[in-house]
């Protein structure tokens, strides 16, 4: 790990090196991404899925269970981050045009 500072291009890139030098491109399909994104997001799901609405707004308050959220968080924005490399998405570009839309779509 490096000093730079963060941003999604970097990131891309080291999950891009991790991957290939394990080898597991040619399973990083979108077909195969979508799933694993999927299966990560329902795994954030499964810790909030019986709290009240109270309980999940404090939800980062135990240790332990904060530690659980944020590394599903990170799994989720992973395969994301993996999905629009391999489909060529801008994944920053893609949400401010949605923004964009959704303004026009929905008026104050």
């Amino acid at each position: 790990m490096t000093d730079e500072p963060l941003d999604v291009a970097r990131l891309q890139r080291r999950l891009a090196e991790f991957a290939a030098a394990r080898n597991w491109q040619p399973y990083h399909t979108p077909k195969n991404l979508v799933a694993a994104l999927s299966v990560e997001a329902s795994e954030l799901v499964e810790i909030f899925q019986w709290l009240t609405p109270e309980e999940s707004a404090r939800v980062m308050t135990d240790p332990d269970t904060a530690h659980r959220v944020t590394d599903e968080v990170a799994d989720v924005l992973a395969y994301l981050l993996q999905l629009c490399e391999v489909l060529g998405v801008d994944p920053l570009a893609a949400l401010d045009a949605k923004i964009d839309r959704n303004e026009r779509r929905f008026p104050i």
